[in-house]
């Protein structure tokens, strides 16, 4: 019941109502924080609340709430589970997760924008086995980002991180990179690629060719943004009950103080 009260209210939070732009397109006024799983370098401005949600296959539902703590510094938290969606037991996931970034360097004409962070939510059903998410979480990352005018805007990130998902015996540093493109005012294209190093050996799921998910987001405006997301597209798993799916993707941001 606690753990559902927990969910509850990550949901409830989001609900302050302040107009705004979403997230998406060349008229976006909030940048991302993510891609679809890889971190960007993206952050809340001071004062403002994200709140987002993703809908994934076997009922899955992570939801999470970021804050604009100060200038370039925010913190989060998130909770989920799986068989959410649908009938049955729910299978909540044991711990919140946490995130929290810094962006030492904002972009210029030269230079990529850096944040450095960390965030332990993992997407997917929880493996208590291997005590990890069917797609691991970031853990300690660090991320650059470059935008550049190109029939709208071009956004190009990379990625480096250390997740401390390590009981399946795959303890490397892992590396991502991914793109958006903006299609007009409101909608754009996003892509990244995981390499998934980190999930190629000993117990692990992947099975080595990566993780290459695409997706479209949709700012409908009042600071909410839509998506829907095309996942694991090069059936990197191991798993036979987990290949390419697809998820939903909903995010509010607004301000409070």
């Amino acid at each position: 019941m606690k753990k559902l009260q927990l969910f509850l209210a990550c949901v409830l939070l989001g609900t302050v109502t302040i107009y705004s732009q979403g997230t998406s397109g060349t008229n976006a006024k909030f940048e991302y924080r993510s891609l679809i799983d890889l971190p960007t370098a993206g952050i809340l401005e001071r004062g403002y609340v994200g709140v987002g949600l993703d809908a994934l296959p076997f009922g899955v539902v992570v939801t999470k709430i970021e804050v604009g703590v100060f200038n370039n510094f925010s913190f989060g938290i998130s909770y989920g589970g799986g068989n959410i969606i649908g009938s049955g037991k729910v299978d909540w996931y044991e711990l919140p997760g946490v995130n929290i970034r810094f962006r030492p360097v904002d972009e210029t004409p030269a230079f990529p924008a850096i944040a450095i962070g960390f965030d332990s939510q993992g997407k997917g059903i929880y493996d208590d086995s291997k005590n990890r998410y069917q797609i691991k979480s970031p853990g300690f990352f660090i991320v650059a980002a470059k935008n550049f005018e190109f029939f709208g805007y071009l956004s190009l990130h990379g990625n480096i991180n250390y997740s401390l998902e390590r009981d399946d015996g795959d303890k490397d540093v892992n590396l991502g990179i991914g793109i958006e493109k903006t299609i007009g005012d409101q909608v754009s294209f996003v892509a990244e690629y995981d390499f998934a190093i980190n999930d190629n050996t000993g117990g692990s799921i992947g099975d080595g060719n990566g993780y290459l998910n695409m997706g479209l987001r949709w700012s409908v405006g009042e600071g909410f943004t839509v998506g829907l997301d095309l996942r694991n597209l090069l059936d990197n798993s191991k798993l036979t009950s987990s290949k390419a799916d697809r998820g939903i993707f909903v995010e509010y941001v607004t301000a409070v103080f």
